[in-house]
């Protein structure tokens, strides 16, 4: 690896989620950032053009997620890129996942309120001010992790417009017995807001395959007018979503009556 690579390696990096560059082996480029627990060895590819990744994280959620994201680059060992787009694209959403996987979400939330709480006048520090700033900071961590899981694209839709979208919790905030599933980015969806609206009041869920489920209470002129069609399913579904969408089912269910409920 000639200076010249080297360097395009390390400003792929910082330009795409890993703005440090660790010390490491000469054939190799390690990048690391201060906003997530996640690290890339990048190194030219041996007899070919092109470059390969390797990953480390924290988290055992995040290879499975970029290979899902990236079959067609995704090898036993990590990835392999044939050009500076691919390996941008790589490092992007090594980056997205790391900032939005449980544990750092966790882990930022608590820094954030511990910040907030320390910002407060004395004598505000009480337990109810503590629970909203936990609530609101929550609220926050979640949206924005949501953000960069679904790479800021409605889950069903595909519509890629931020201000339409609403992180829409399955198991609902209240109902989260630990701040860990308040935040984790598998117990909900990035939707558009009708979405968000109707799965928050449980008239639609998704099955285990990531088919939309719609509540009797829709009649079909509803359905027609809320822009609901057949076949309607979430871009993807991971295994750690499927718990929280269960809850999310019985709760539909128990509301709606457990007769007439129907994929459109």
């Amino acid at each position: 690896m000639n200076p010249l690579q080297r360097s395009l390696i390390e400003k792929l990096g910082h330009d795409h989620g890993f703005e440090h560059v660790l010390p490491g082996a000469p054939h190799t480029v390690a990048l690391a950032s201060a906003r997530h627990g996640a690290r890339a060895d990048v190194s030219l590819l041996s007899g070919a053009e092109g470059l390969f990744m390797i990953v480390e994280a924290a988290t055992p959620a995040l290879l499975p997620e970029m290979r899902r994201t990236f079959p067609n680059l995704s090898f036993a060992a990590g990835f392999a890129a044939s050009s500076e787009a691919e390996l941008a694209a790589l490092l992007r959403r090594a980056a997205s996942l790391a900032r939005a996987l449980p544990s750092q979400a966790a882990r930022d939330f608590e820094s954030e309120v511990s910040r907030r709480l320390s910002e407060l006048p004395k004598g505000l520090g009480d337990t109810e001010v503590e629970r909203l700033v936990r609530q609101r900071v929550g609220q926050q961590k979640f949206r924005s992790a949501m953000l960069d899981y679904w790479g800021g694209a409605c889950a069903v839709t595909g519509l890629a417009m931020p201000e339409l979208l609403r992180a829409s919790h399955a198991k609902p905030w209240a109902e989260c017995s630990t701040d860990a599933e308040r935040l984790d980015v598998f117990n909900g969806f990035l939707l558009v807001a009708n979405l968000d609206a109707l799965f928050d009041g449980f008239l639609v869920s998704f099955d285990d395959a990531g088919v939309m489920l719609v509540s009797p209470r829709l009649s079909v002129d509803i359905q027609n007018r809320l822009g609901l069609r057949q076949g309607m399913a979430l871009r993807w579904l991971s295994d750690q979503h499927r718990r929280y969408l269960a809850w999310h089912r019985e709760r539909l269910h128990a509301i709606a009556g457990r007769s007439g409920m129907r994929a459109d």
